[in-house]
């Protein structure tokens, strides 16, 4: 994925062009937080991006992730 220049306005055909790439990794597992570092943009502009191309969020799960449970 190549990364996007910060604060250029993406839009029209190239916006489309990512929101599909962008949803195809995040169903492969990729985190919002990946695509952002990948892409150079914020978790704010990823989230809005996958949000509009109808993607299926997951819910909230860094909190407990990897930790165990006493």
């Amino acid at each position: 994925m190549t990364e996007l220049s910060k604060g250029r306005r993406v839009s029209g055909s190239e916006r489309d062009k990512l929101a599909v790439d962008l949803k195809k990794k995040y169903a492969a597992g990729a985190s919002i937080r990946d695509l952002a570092e990948q892409t150079g943009r914020s978790y704010g502009f990823v989230h809005r991006v996958l949000s509009e191309s109808g993607a299926t969020l997951r819910g909230r799960g860094g909190a407990t992730r990897g930790k165990k449970k006493a």
